[in-house]
């Protein structure tokens, strides 16, 4: 039996807006949040990044406490029943990341549910897979929403590049755009949250479809293997199968990709060896041109930018096709439905 769950609303912290309607609609105008950060490039030249303009400098794991609880009232403010009863479950950056911001997912857990004064009955389950945690999350939510475990399920994920040990890291991988290397990514930081619920609550999208696989041949593998982009092609094949549809017959997709060459290749490759017949346009969505690469929330913030699309009538088709990629090879796809009004 194919597990579903609604998805009732959505919350932002973004470089271009602070909750969800004016981050979709400056993304919508295609408004991007780059600017000159504190950090030196190769050059000696200020380093562009995408930083969240917090109403106050906090920094550290106060910073990210701060974005993710935002996010999470956001989410929440139109229903006050889930504020006591829903479970969380937080996506973070991968543990073995240079610069991670929260090295202790638990304290940070503690203190967004400080500033939020939410009380949680539930252990907050915390996934720390970089990119692709949060469909991991839907994973997870779709299952305690099924076997009864809380009637609501709020997913949050919180990152951030914009770090000294970060940007050194990448910096001298050569994977962050400067002036000298064009294939590279711009370090941006965000928060995202989603209030799920079981399937008939009244949500404008649902889950009707998810995978998750590996990728053997991910960027800079040891065995240096040619890339064919197995692991997308199989987490795609696993949610398309539960939904009981094929790629044709999706409306859009979003994608994670975040200005490296990989992993624009990774998913052409996927969509080419799927595929098949005639079908309409597939427009490709990616929030990385307007918020740089945002890590662990950037699932979240795709299905809330999928989310305020079918709200507000502008989205291309029904299902969207939600993807992302970690750098070490874990490939997850999440097919979201539209939900008549």
């Amino acid at each position: 039996m194919t597990l579903e769950l609604d998805i009732l609303a959505a919350g932002m912290v973004t470089a271009v807006g602070l909750d969800a309607p004016s981050a979709c609609a400056a993304m919508r105008a295609r408004l991007d949040g780059f600017q000159e950060t504190r950090f030196l490039g190769p050059a000696g030249d200020w380093l562009v990044g995408a930083p969240v303009p917090l109403p106050r400098n906090f920094i550290g794991e106060k910073r990210l406490a701060h974005m993710a609880a935002a996010a999470i009232l956001e989410a929440i403010d139109d229903h006050p029943a889930a504020r006591d009863t829903a479970a969380l479950v937080l996506c973070l950056a991968e543990e073995d990341r240079p610069g991670r911001l929260a090295p202790d997912g638990a304290r940070l857990a503690a203190r967004i549910a400080e500033v939020t004064g939410l009380a949680a009955r539930h252990r907050t389950r915390l996934v720390a897979h970089g990119r692709p945690s949060g469909i991991a999350a839907l994973d997870q939510a779709r299952r305690m929403l099924a076997d009864g475990t809380c009637p609501y399920v709020m997913i949050c994920g919180v990152d951030s590049y914009l770090t000294t040990l970060s940007i050194a890291h990448y910096l001298a991988a050569e994977r962050l755009l400067t002036a000298d290397n064009p294939n590279g990514f711009i370090p941006g930081e965000a928060a995202a949250a989603l209030l799920c619920a079981r399937p008939g609550s009244g949500g404008r999208l649902r889950l009707t479809g998810l995978g998750l696989a590996r990728e053997r041949a991910f960027l800079d593998n040891p065995d240096d293997l040619p890339l064919r982009a197995d692991g997308l092609v199989s987490a795609y094949r696993a949610a398309l199968a539960e939904a009981g549809i094929s790629l044709a017959a999706i409306g859009y997709r979003l994608s994670d990709a975040s200005g490296e060459s990989f992993a624009f290749k990774q998913t052409a490759l996927a969509s080419i060896r799927l595929l098949r017949g005639r079908h309409a346009f597939q427009d490709l969505w990616t929030p990385a041109e307007f918020l740089g690469n945002t890590g662990a929330a950037v699932v979240p913030l795709m299905a809330g930018m999928a989310l305020v699309a079918a709200a507000r009538g502008y989205a291309r088709g029904t299902p969207a096709l939600v993807e992302s990629a970690a750098d070490s090879g874990a490939c997850a796809a999440a097919l979201l439905a539209a939900r008549a009004a």
